[in-house]
């Protein structure tokens, strides 16, 4: 049953003791996405599923995931969009821990048949539940958050965010791009604000789409953790974008031979008032110059354990970037 977004209030996952922190997990789907997000009091939201498949690989890590943080269901599932590496983990994630509501952006339009057969397997599993269709502008009631629908089926909020609007002066130097008709371009993207934090996550979410949302004008302003879009790839992360989101710290969630594209690479690293970037692998298919350094790689060989990183932010802004695989973890105060 599709309902009303104002509708779908859901209680609190149950926690041990409540933390005044943010917990956002990037769970290791070998090129797909799973971003788990936990707040101070217990709800969370998990954004895309993973793959299907591979014994339950990424269902079981989502759960790991959810367990280390302390739930014991998810709240919401957020599906960006309808391509197998973001959706197709749903039916075994249903399998092993109770869901509340699926958001998502209405139906997919890609006339492909993995896209046609993994949408009728999620609508399959959303109709046991709670499902909302999202549109920009729309906000996904948590507690201790604000979540924002930017982009969804393809169309973006129309006007600027409190406090952003200004004019983006790389607007007329960069070439327009090419049009996008796949999923990509119709992924659901989220900012997420947490006291003085401000996180992006625009799924993978395409060139021409991402510039509807900063020219003219940025609509968006500037962030503090921008997730890579589209796993690192040239497709996406225009520089147009990324520097206009001016993010202090980038998480790109890149699989050992998918995403992490050098031109995109450069784009984010190289971006203003940038202090780091993380990876959840290192890009087998690039070179060492276009890798950060083994510290901030979860990752790093070819046959991995699914190593995560993992974000613990506070309401002033200040958050730590902890790395499963070696435990390095770095803090960023506001």
């Amino acid at each position: 049953m599709v309902q009303t977004l104002v509708c779908a209030l859901f209680s609190a996952a149950a926690v041990g003791a409540e933390s005044k922190s943010l917990q956002i997990f990037f769970v290791d789907v070998e090129g797909g996405q799973a971003t788990l997000v936990v707040t101070p009091s217990g709800q969370s939201l998990l954004i895309d599923t993973g793959w299907p498949g591979f014994g339950g690989r990424d269902a079981g890590r989502i759960v790991s995931a959810a367990k280390a943080a302390g739930a014991d269901r998810i709240d919401y599932v957020l599906i960006t969009h309808f391509h197998r590496d973001h959706v197709g983990g749903v039916t075994q994630l249903a399998s092993q821990i109770k869901i509340g509501t699926f958001i998502d952006h209405g139906s997919n339009l890609e006339d492909a048949a993995a896209p046609r057969e993994d949408f009728a397997a999620y609508e399959k599993v959303a109709a046991k539940s709670k499902r909302v269709i999202v549109k920009p502008g729309d906000q996904i009631p948590m507690k201790d958050l604000t979540v924002e629908v930017l982009t969804a089926a393809g169309e973006h909020i129309s006007a600027p965010l409190q406090g952003a609007g200004q004019p983006n002066s790389l607007c007329a130097s960069e070439p327009e791009p090419a049009a996008d008709a796949t999923e990509n371009a119709r992924s659901v993207g989220v900012l997420i604000t947490f006291g003085k934090l401000r996180f992006i996550d625009l799924g993978d979410l395409t060139k021409q789409k991402e510039r509807d949302l900063v020219c003219p004008n940025n609509l968006i302003g500037t962030v503090d953790l921008f997730l890579t879009t589209h796993h690192g790839w040239n497709q996406s992360n225009a520089k147009v974008i990324v520097d206009a989101l001016h993010p202090r710290v980038s998480i790109m969630n890149n699989g050992a031979h998918k995403g992490g594209s050098p031109d995109a690479w450069e784009t984010i690293r190289n971006s203003p008032g940038l202090q780091d970037l993380w990876q959840l692998h290192y890009a087998m298919d690039s070179d060492k110059a276009h890798n950060v350094q083994e510290m901030f790689i979860a990752n790093v060989e070819e046959k991995c354990e699914g190593k995560y990183l993992k974000v613990t932010a506070e309401p002033n802004g200040t958050f730590t970037v902890l790395n499963s695989r070696n435990n390095f973890k770095k803090t960023y105060s506001k």
